[in-house]
């Protein structure tokens, strides 16, 4: 006959497994993607689900970085234009596309269309560097030079879903 473990034993080990899952070091990979001309890095926690372009169906009256809404996986999703969004040009959908969804966690129901995936990134073999001097976005990051002295912003998902600008796609 089976013995089942007691409530007791199973929160002591669960305890026992978190304690042992905090003194992990923190990781130092990024998934790196490429939005206009920019490259981002994403901390894999962020991302939700990365998806080829869907069907996107366009809402009236909303701002031209708002795409609309596309069904994934039976749950409907806001797809904005990341390069847009931050003031650049308008992504094109060519098979490379993706659409970067946010970590189920931020509970935002939404997916940022990207040129390109371009793999992981380890930050720890970075250095600190600067993409421009000018105007910021809330949601940008930390800027990172790579061995090969490109530039890597880090994209803040839970600062870019819970923005004000972001959840205001309507058109006023």
């Amino acid at each position: 006959m089976e013995t089942r473990p007691s409530l007791r034993k199973f929160q002591e080990s669960l305890a026992a497994r978190l304690r042992e899952a905090a003194g992990e070091p923190v990781s130092t990979s990024r998934l790196g993607l490429q939005s206009g001309a920019r490259n981002w890095m994403l901390k894999l926690e962020d991302a939700g689900e990365i998806v080829p372009v869907p069907d996107v169906t366009p809402v009236p009256l909303t701002k031209p970085w708002f795409l609309g809404l596309a069904n994934v996986r039976g749950v409907l999703v806001s797809v904005v234009d990341l390069s847009r969004f931050a003031g650049g040009p308008a992504t094109a959908r060519t098979p490379e596309a993706r659409i970067v969804l946010a970590a189920d966690r931020y509970q935002a129901r939404a997916g940022i269309l990207v040129d390109r995936m371009l793999g992981l990134r380890v930050i720890e073999h970075m250095k600190p560097g600067q993409v421009d001097a000018g105007a910021r976005p809330s949601w940008a990051g930390a800027d990172l030079l790579d061995a090969d002295g490109r530039c890597w912003t880090e994209l803040e998902m839970q600062r870019l879903v819970t923005g004000e600008e972001f959840l205001q796609a309507g058109v006023s």
